[in-house]
């Protein structure tokens, strides 16, 4: 009996470490850098006037990001005032960005999967909205099996999505998944526009590429299209590897869906444990064990990816 009760408690251990490696892998990094970008210039500060200004900006961004998705907003006077963006999208909240890297420069950027912060000290030259700041495409073309098509016209549906939706907007339209972002203070109109224009440059850009992400100053957008349907594995290799045209890593947004997937394999696995304290309670230590069996034997055949 000794012997029975020391299995049964081993296999209880196996099935909290398979909870918690579930949960694990079902957690995306939305702070993998996606792409980082300064401005050439750079500004002299022997009396640590914009060091303090800097600092007070990004403490004041990190503070927001816990509150809002969006913020914008100024500090400091004259020559020395500075403006700060930080979109929060994906992120429970936007990471501690590292200031020794952009300490010097008039301006900066720093893009990660899930949010993005950017400050620009006064008198820096502004850009164009839709000026394409970076790119990734797929190494994996599926030219001549009409997929362009399909993916052009999952754009279309992204465009129209963008507007309704206030500039963030997520779809899946035959097996291509969609994913587009508007800069928070743009309204609709400039919105559509913008995502219209990053559409185009992924048309021409990435070609018959099976996957892409295109970041303009004011939107970006990202596709994936999965030909056998979407992958049912988390892991990396059930993605298409892209190649990126800048320095940078990119992060593909077909995770998503898999996170999805995975998730309801969680509250699935999570139904069984109920399962098995529910056994505790109303069976006998025998039927309990008994019990505990057939959840091993549901994991085992329909929760393959989690083996022990």
């Amino acid at each position: 009996m000794l012997a029975k009760d020391t299995k049964l408690h081993s296999r209880l251990l196996i099935a909290r470490a398979i909870l918690l490696r579930c949960q694990a892998q079902l957690a995306p990094d939305y702070t993998t850098l996606v792409y980082k970008g300064c401005a050439k210039q750079s500004f002299t500060d022997p009396a640590g006037i914009y060091s303090q200004a800097l600092s007070a900006l990004f403490q004041t961004l990190l503070s927001q990001s816990m509150k809002v998705k969006f913020y914008k907003t100024t500090t400091g006077t004259g020559q020395t005032t500075i403006t700060g963006v930080i979109s929060v999208t994906l992120c429970q909240q936007a990471p501690n960005f590292s200031r020794q890297t952009l300490w010097q420069n008039l301006a900066a950027r720093i893009q990660l999967y899930g949010c993005y912060m950017l400050y620009e000290v006064a008198g820096f030259a502004q850009i164009s909205g839709m000026e394409m700041l970076f790119k990734t495409c797929g190494a994996t073309n599926v030219a001549g099996t009409g997929f362009e098509e399909r993916r052009d016209t999952a754009f279309s549906v992204l465009e129209s999505g963008m507007v309704s939706n206030h500039g963030f907007y997520t779809t899946n339209y035959q097996s291509v998944y969609l994913l587009g972002q508007c800069e928070g203070d743009v309204g609709d109109s400039d919105c559509g526009e913008c995502v219209k224009s990053a559409v185009q440059r992924a048309q021409v850009e990435c070609g018959s590429s099976i996957s892409g992400q295109i970041y303009l100053h004011k939107c970006f957008i990202s596709y994936n299209y999965y030909p056998n349907g979407v992958p049912r594995r988390s892991s990396s290799s059930s993605y298409p590897h892209s190649s990126s045209s800048s320095s940078g890593t990119g992060q593909n947004t077909g995770k998503t869906v898999a996170i999805i997937l995975g998730g309801a394999a969680s509250v699935g696995f999570l139904v069984i444990l109920l399962m098995f304290a529910r056994g505790v309670m109303k069976k006998k230590h025998d039927g309990f064990r008994a019990h505990l069996e057939v959840g091993f034997f549901l994991v085992e055949n329909f929760f393959p990816w989690l083996s022990f």
